[in-house]
């Protein structure tokens, strides 16, 4: 997705957020902002205190101190309106198991008297294909149908802001896969979607931003954008042969950082690689070298996770 910051409007602003529970710091001072329409990968390890911040966002517990804004609303003012704009599905959601999809979706619903219930039900059941099995029993629905389930009764009242807490959590794969198309849905649509997620994959898949949480906010930024930030980019080049002035050559080139060889293969680092690497594939050719592939090594959403988590945790 592409985000324009100049004109887009912010969906969420949290400024010097704080939680303590005790002496527990739960949550430091954290600043951040999300925009109307992108996807928002909120990531950290257990502990971090990215529920206790979801849990201030949704006006279920008050911050010790800081400011934040939901959907233009303060988190610590009216949370009845609050909660009318924002819809919440949690790791573990909690339905009446002996009642029928179609009757639980209508008993949450009544939380909401200016909605349209049967047409708001019909609606998001036909969504997520459980229309057929409304009149069932929650009990013998499985987990991913308890998810996609819960994901309706989190937008029943159309809300501006949805916060999704482990949305694929212990779902087999083509379950998670169900629940990620509906997030792309939602997105599409015009939601503004808060993902809380320890699977870095999905996070990389989908969020346009991610936000990296480990007490305090340690980094923000598309992936791509931190995965430059924490790693320098470096080309592959994989010759027919190399000799030392073809190396000598490449290290005299302003834009290359380092060299590395390993036998014919070249492990070059270089500022602004889309710019620059035509012009070093042409420097090597004009100078005999025989390039036999050329690629760039990425490095995962994980790895640069880890690596920001652990600079965090050095640093505390």
């Amino acid at each position: 997705m592409n985000l324009d910051r100049n004109i887009m409007e912010i969906s969420i602003k949290v400024e010097n957020l704080t939680k303590n529970f005790n002496d527990l710091i739960a949550v430091d001072s954290i600043n951040f902002s999300v925009e109307k329409g992108e996807i928002f990968g909120f990531l950290g390890p257990n502990g971090a205190g990215k529920t206790t911040t979801i849990r201030m966002l949704t006006g279920m517990i008050l911050p010790d101190s800081g400011y934040a804004e939901v959907a233009g609303l303060p988190i610590n003012r009216n949370v009845e309106k609050l909660h009318e704009a924002i819809g919440l599905l949690t790791e573990f959601p909690g339905f009446y198991e002996r009642l029928s999809a179609i009757q639980n979706l209508r008993y949450f619903a009544g939380f909401y008297p200016d909605i349209d219930i049967q047409k708001q039900v019909q609606k998001y059941l036909k969504e997520v294909n459980l229309w057929e099995r409304k009149d069932d029993k929650v009990k013998t629905f499985s987990k991913g149908m308890k998810q996609r389930l819960a994901i309706v009764r989190s937008l029943l009242h159309e809300p501006k802001v949805i916060f999704l807490d482990e949305p694929t959590a212990g779902l087999d794969p083509e379950s998670a896969q169900d629940i990620r198309k509906m997030i792309i849905k939602l997105r599409e649509d015009g939601g503004t979607i808060f993902l809380s997620t320890h699977n870095l994959s999905e996070a990389e898949s989908l969020c346009d931003r991610i936000a990296v949480m480990n007490t305090k906010i340690v980094a923000t930024d598309t992936p791509e954008k931190l995965r430059n930030q924490v790693f320098r980019r470096e080309l592959i080049i994989e010759m027919d042969s190399v000799s030392d002035n073809l190396i000598e050559n490449i290290r005299k080139l302003d834009f290359v950082s380092s060299i590395r060889q390993d036998r014919n293969r070249l492990i070059v680092y270089i500022d602004d690689i889309e710019k620059n690497r035509p012009v070093l594939i042409k420097n090597i050719v004009e100078v005999g070298g025989m390039i036999q592939s050329v690629f760039e090594e990425k490095h995962s959403l994980e790895e640069v996770y880890l690596s920001l988590v652990h600079k965090e945790d050095i640093a505390q």
